[in-house]
């Protein structure tokens, strides 16, 4: 049989987030690979007794069809969210999404044509990636230090590129390095978008679990000519099975979004926001949260401390003050995925950081996740892992 593909198809490789999802159906391994969030802190309780709520008191209004932009309650709760971290908007300018993915994907559809230029961090988050790279873009990578991408190499990279589409950016707890962009940087971000007039997309999963250190504003608080786009999620904080993101954007930008997940999918789970919008009538969040960071800094204390004692001194490591990640540099003579395929037969699994460059890939690199495994489980799949890195050295 004879199938034509779109052109576009034929560039669309297996999902590396699919293939680390994979490891972890194997019951005997210890995966540090995926952004899982612990599920034994989802509040099971309180979802069951939203859903009830939800079904008698509007059951046949959250099984319809329903608004492309979203349940109101639930969007007036994150706009009160939103202002709470320095970002005043209202109901018309958020739109949930089917999860924070969505909005990158409808963003790649949006800006995207062949051969146009995405700028992001390198590394960056790898279905960000996957979501652009269907709209066949390139892409310019820009250094990060421990204080996050270098405004002196993004200068230069729009200065290298003009009429780049947009400036992809994680400034909190980054996937995959953990780094926090600093506060003059994200200003520094600003201008320079300003005065190179280019879109800034901020993905900001991960802002909400910071445990450590002092909290920043988001890139967009310092947004003077509407042109930073914000997207974040309940995933991270809340429940990731029910896919619920959102978007927060100017009117011209959010009027296009709104179209394209028109054609995309209609509408977001109506019922899960109804859900989530009673769970957070009924219930305080932020509590919430508290009790998920407090376990999330446990885990990245003891994960740290065997960095320390179970593996090898000639590497580097990020230190974290949030989030769910901890990246780690080998020696370039080391090549990760061939210590990758010796962890697998320890029964110890990570994400191999080549992953994460949409370009040139570096060899050399790992990430690592906390939040998905117990304390015991993380020490005694650092130890694994020390082990195997032992073996290979």
């Amino acid at each position: 049989m004879t199938v034509n593909y779109a052109k576009r198809a034929e560039h669309v490789g297996r999902s590396a987030t699919r293939e680390i999802l994979k490891v972890l159906d194997r019951p005997e391994i210890i995966s540090f690979a995926g952004g899982l969030p612990a599920p034994e802190l989802f509040p099971v309780e309180a979802i069951k007794e939203a859903c009830s709520a939800v079904l008698d008191e509007a059951g046949e209004q959250a099984l319809q069809y329903s608004t492309t932009e979203g349940f109101l309650p639930l969007r007036k709760a994150i706009v009160k969210r939103m202002e709470a971290v320095g970002v005043p908007t209202d109901a018309d300018h958020l739109l949930i999404l089917t999860g924070s993915q969505q909005g990158l994907d409808l963003t790649g559809k949006i800006f995207l044509d062949k051969g146009d230029t995405v700028i992001c961090e390198s590394p960056t988050y790898l279905a960000a990636i996957q979501a652009f790279k269907a709209y066949e873009p390139r892409f310019a990578e820009v250094a990060m230090d421990d204080f996050g991408m270098r405004m002196d190499e993004l200068e230069r990279t729009l200065q290298q590129n003009p009429g780049a589409k947009f400036i992809y950016t994680i400034p909190d707890f980054q996937n995959p390095t953990g780094r926090t962009m600093v506060l003059e940087r994200r200003k520094q971000m600003v201008a320079l978008a300003n005065q190179y007039d280019v879109v800034i997309l901020e993905d900001n999963p991960y802002g909400a679990i910071r445990f450590a250190g002092e909290a920043l504003p988001p890139v967009k608080s310092f947004d003077t000519e509407g042109r930073v786009i914000y997207l974040s999620t309940f995933s991270k904080i809340f429940a990731p099975g029910f896919r619920l993101g959102w978007i927060c954007a100017e009117s011209d930008f959010m009027n296009r979004y709104v179209s394209f997940k028109q054609a995309s999918d209609l509408h977001s789970d109506v019922f899960a926001q109804r859900v989530a919008a009673k769970y957070l009538e009924l219930n305080d969040l932020d509590a919430h949260i508290q009790k998920i960071k407090a376990v999330y800094h446990a885990r990245r204390e003891i994960m740290m401390h065997c960095i320390e004692t179970c593996l090898p001194g000639h590497l580097k490591h990020s230190a974290p003050e949030g989030g769910l990640f901890i990246w780690v540099e080998l020696p370039e003579s080391i090549n990760v995925q061939a210590l990758f395929d010796r962890c697998l037969k320890n029964n110890v699994a990570f994400v191999s950081g080549d992953s994460f460059y949409p370009n040139e890939a570096k060899q050399n690199a790992f990430r690592l996740n906390y939040s998905n495994m117990s304390e015991e489980r993380i020490k005694e799949g650092m130890k694994r892992l020390g082990e195997a890195l032992s073996e290979y050295a």
